[in-house]
């Protein structure tokens, strides 16, 4: 997996780790059970602070994508398998939060209903299709 950053992004740079690690487990790149780089090898790889990587990972592991095994590092999570009710519950929040926030910029911009939706449908097309070229039991 390479991680890639922009340092010119007005996105702050542990949340462009954390959606780049989020993007690979939903690329199958990245499976339950792999290891990730320790905080101090990536900060190095990626020449940023190792609090910057550590807030990333904590992002993530709060989140259910991680967990951190003490000294074995952070190791990716069943999601499914790991998450409480309480956080598949808190995920599903927040994805609606998110799609209505996008939702509403797309409104502000002149967009319709229509043409949100088949925007959304084509992006989730996309995203699924990788997936399933990636890994076919991803699929469905």
């Amino acid at each position: 997996m390479i991680i890639r950053i922009d340092q010119a992004s007005s996105d702050p740079v542990y949340l462009q780790i954390r959606d780049r690690i989020v993007e690979a487990i939903a690329c199958a790149q990245l499976s339950a059970g792999d290891r990730l780089p320790s905080v101090r090898a990536l900060a190095s790889d990626l020449g940023v602070n190792l609090h910057t990587v550590n807030k990333a990972y904590a992002v993530l592991r709060d989140e259910g994508y991680l967990v951190m095994r003490g000294r074995a590092g952070a190791v990716i999570a069943d999601f499914q398998q790991s998450a409480s009710p309480e956080r598949l519950a808190a995920s599903t929040e927040k994805l609606e939060e998110s799609l209505r926030q996008l939702a509403l910029e797309h409104r502000a911009q002149g967009g319709t209903c229509r043409s949100f939706v088949d925007k959304a449908r084509e992006q989730a097309e996309h995203v699924f299709a990788d997936a399933e070229r990636t890994d076919p039991t991803k699929g469905a």
